[in-house]
């Protein structure tokens, strides 16, 4: 059973982040329409927003320490960074171990203002144009952000760690009953699972409970009898492609402690991201969610050394063989609406 457990959560924090990723992209097909294949580039844009405050924060000067010297007794150059010396030595080196968490705050503006220029300099010109265009031209830019940010960053993976007091591991195995140390888990993958089922309720709760978020809803099941009531749909649907765009963002933020940052990780998400949406129903919300979390458990437990043994390869396939069987079953998705992508 505690095997059985682990492997659950060990879905659940992959799961998060396809859930993360696939949630925004079907915002933007419901509300827009456009098969948005920038989407995972958009992802990579939020792991870096780390990897730069990282940096920033890293940001140092030399000064001469008297108490320090080399074998000549000549006095040290030590570097300082300029956070230590603006804040203090502890409360400078507590901002630089918490880099990544503040790095949400960091993310959060660029990722909204990232969205709302390729809505509005390049997405806009393609909503009345087939799906193969949008895919072809949404793939192309994130060709061309994937090279920008490998021409600045480099080719090879950026380590981002969390900070110090959430990079160690919980027993998670007493708390749920079981024997000491039968389940062992790192507090990180914990904290990203609670930031997604955070962001995603946010998500809803926003969409359901605000009048903007009701003006969306309905936007998205009659766009033209809204615009008819005078309501600026348009203006409405940009600022979600923007809110798309900073899910996506925050994802990869919190994503970076797991898996060090590099240029092709919004590729590598990208595809299995637009499975987890056909899966779970194109325009579904819930359905994108629901598909996010079962996929990511359902690759975990086929990632176990029985599985892979008794089928050489599942791992690698099962999330594609399990969209097979869905949309031969249900050719909708498992909660997708009449008449999307059936045209």
């Amino acid at each position: 059973m505690d095997a059985i457990l682990l492997q659950i959560l060990n879905g659940l924090d992959k799961g998060s982040a396809y859930a993360l990723i696939a949630l925004g992209l079907t915002l933007i097909f419901g509300t827009l329409g456009v098969v948005n294949f920038a989407h995972g580039a958009l992802f990579m844009i939020g792991a870096f927003c780390a990897v730069t405050l990282q940096k920033i924060f890293s940001l140092s000067y030399e000064v001469i320490d008297e108490t320090q010297t080399d074998f000549l007794g000549n006095p040290l150059k030590v570097k300082t960074p300029y956070v230590e010396s603006w804040f203090g030595p502890e409360l400078g080196a507590v901002i630089i171990d918490w880099s990544v968490p503040l790095a949400i705050l960091f993310a959060i503006p660029i990722m909204l203002g990232v969205g709302y220029a390729m809505e509005r300099g390049l997405i806009k010109h393609f909503y009345k144009r087939p799906h193969a265009d949008q895919i072809l031209v949404t793939f192309g830019l994130a060709i061309v952000l994937q090279e920008i940010v490998k021409y600045f960053f480099g080719a090879n993976p950026i380590q981002t760690p969390p900070p110090a007091a959430l990079s160690g591991s919980v027993d998670l195995g007493v708390a749920l009953g079981f024997d000491p140390n039968a389940i062992i888990y790192p507090i990180w993958r914990l904290v990203y699972f609670l930031f997604a089922v955070v962001i995603i309720g946010g998500v809803f709760s926003f969409l359901q409970f605000t009048t903007f978020g009701m003006v969306v809803r309905a936007g998205m099941a009659d766009r033209e009898t809204v615009g008819l009531l005078g309501i600026n749909i348009d203006r409405r649907f940009t600022i979600m492609f923007g809110i798309a765009a900073a899910v996506a963002g925050l994802a990869g933020v919190m994503y970076g402690p797991l898996n060090p940052p590099n240029y092709h990780m919004g590729m590598d998400f990208l595809v299995l991201s637009f499975v987890v949406v056909v899966v779970g129903g194109m325009g579904s919300l819930p359905g994108a969610v629901l598909a996010g979390f079962l996929l990511g458990i359902l690759e975990s437990f086929a990632s176990t050394t029985w599985a892979t043994t008794t089928i050489p390869g599942i791992n690698q396939i099962i999330i594609y063989l399990v969209a097979i069987i869905v949309l031969l079953t249900r050719p909708r998705g498992l909660m997708g609406r009449k008449g999307v992508m059936e045209e």
